[in-house]
């Protein structure tokens, strides 16, 4: 089911892509952010550290020339950093919660998409992909919800 979801997240991305010029957050994306719809508090914390990544790129953009291939590998290297941080570092005092970014470069990935196109049109983008993803793959596998 993992790969289906990211497939067809490819394969939407590319057609939102092509057909409105408006790309969510990153090719692979959407398949993600899909297998975890059902676990809305992720989702939540890896938009806010694509949204803190963002800032600080933003920030840094203003006393440093920031462009290319370097804005993107910043944008990693501090989405996957603040994953990290998210991951390891910061606890739940519910079991069943995590604070948990999804994924390592998926933060990173938004961040750099809402520098580029704009944070309401990336995030508007990244929902709208993820849950045709999911439901996709719902009416592929039968209805099933949860990976």
């Amino acid at each position: 089911m993992v790969e289906v979801s990211i497939g067809l997240g490819i394969v939407l991305s590319l057609i939102l892509s092509e057909s409105l010029g408006v790309t969510a957050g990153g090719i692979i994306v959407p398949g993600y952010i899909s297998l975890y719809l059902h676990q809305p508090l992720q989702v939540l914390i890896t938009f806010v550290v694509a949204a803190i990544v963002y800032g600080i790129i933003h920030l840094l953009s203003k006393v440093m020339f920031l462009y290319g291939k370097r804005r993107l590998v910043l944008a990693l290297i501090l989405g996957f950093f603040l994953g990290y941080i998210s991951r390891h570092y910061i606890y739940s005092p519910f079991d069943n919660l995590s604070f948990a970014v999804i994924g390592n470069i998926i933060p990173g990935l938004i961040a750099n998409w809402m520098d580029r196109q704009g944070v309401v049109r990336t995030l508007s983008v990244v929902i709208v992909t993820a849950v045709l993803v999911k439901l996709l793959v719902m009416i592929i596998f039968g209805g099933q919800l949860v990976v």
